[in-house]
Parts: structure tokens; C-alpha cells; sequence
């Protein structure tokens, strides 16, 4: 038993991808930037359009999942994840890219149940996770506020 656990550890090491600690965070950090910095010059240009702050800031995201999505459908956005980890997820542009990848992976299997039913494989708990939470601290909020406590 003692040599399957060593030779199965040897192997997981074997196998176990390295990664480079530094090169990965300075990439996650460019990536992210560039992305930031691309959204901070949307808003600018709707903003000197006319737009106020609030809506230019609601365009930009619109604009930002737009391009995600689309990319993400000629397969040159799972390349900048890929580049730039982190850097590239964590913004909304990942949140895009996570519900349109399966969408994109499945459309072989039709309208319905490959692109229909696979868009939400990480949507549908997202969502229900934000409305479920947002529910519960507006009850919170609403007792506190009838005790006079908030």
C-alpha cells in the first residue's frame, strides 16, 4: 500500500502543471489594465457625447459584454484568458465570456438544447445566487427599518 501511495504521489507530480508565480501576476496585471483602461475610454467618449456619468457607465458595460461575447464566439477571447488569467476573468468581460463559452461549445446540438440550455450552466446559479441574496438582505433591511433599527 505504501508504494502505491509514493508512485501515485511521484505521478501527481509528474503531471502537475508549473507555474511561474511572477509572470502570471504581471500578465493577470496587464491584461486587466488594458481591459480597465479600454472600459475608463468607452465611458469618456459616451460621457463626451453627453451622456452623464451613470449612463455612460451603463453603456461601457453593455459595450464591454458585447465585445466579450463576441469574441468569445470567434475564439480569440478563451486566447486572452488564456494569456492573461485573472487579469481577464475577474472583470465583467469574464462573467460574459463564462455564459457564452458553453453556449458556443454546444451549438452543434441545436438552438434549444445545446445553445439554449447550456448558456446558463454558469449563469443560472449566478443568478439565482444574487437574486436569492438580494431578497434575504431586503427582508433583513425592511424588519430592521419597521423596528427602527436601521
Amino acid at each position: 500500500m505504501e508504494i502505491n501511495k509514493k508512485a501515485y504521489e511521484a505521478y501527481v507530480k509528474q503531471v502537475t502543471p508549473v507555474h511561474k508565480k511572477w509572470p502570471g501576476i504581471i500578465k493577470a496585471f496587464l491584461v486587466g489594465g488594458i481591459i480597465c483602461t479600454l472600459g475608463q475610454y468607452i465611458t469618456t467618449l459616451f460621457m463626451n457625447t453627453g451622456l452623464e456619468k451613470e449612463a455612460a457607465s451603463a453603456w461601457t458595460t453593455l459595450v464591454l459584454i458585447a465585445a466579450t461575447v463576441i469574441l468569445t464566439g470567434l475564439n480569440i477571447y478563451p486566447k486572452i484568458t488564456k494569456f492573461g488569467g485573472a487579469g481577464a476573468l475577474v472583470p465583467i468581460t469574464g462573467f460574459a465570456n463564462s455564459v457564452v463559452a458553453p453556449a458556443v461549445e454546444f451549438k452543434a446540438e441545436g438552438q434549444v438544447f445545446g445553445i439554449g440550455c447550456k448558456i446558463f450552466t454558469i449563469a443560472g446559479p449566478v443568478i439565482l445566487y444574487g437574486i436569492l441574496s438580494s431578497w434575504i438582505l431586503g427582508v433583513i433591511a425592511y424588519v430592521l427599518k419597521a423596528f427602527q433599527m436601521l
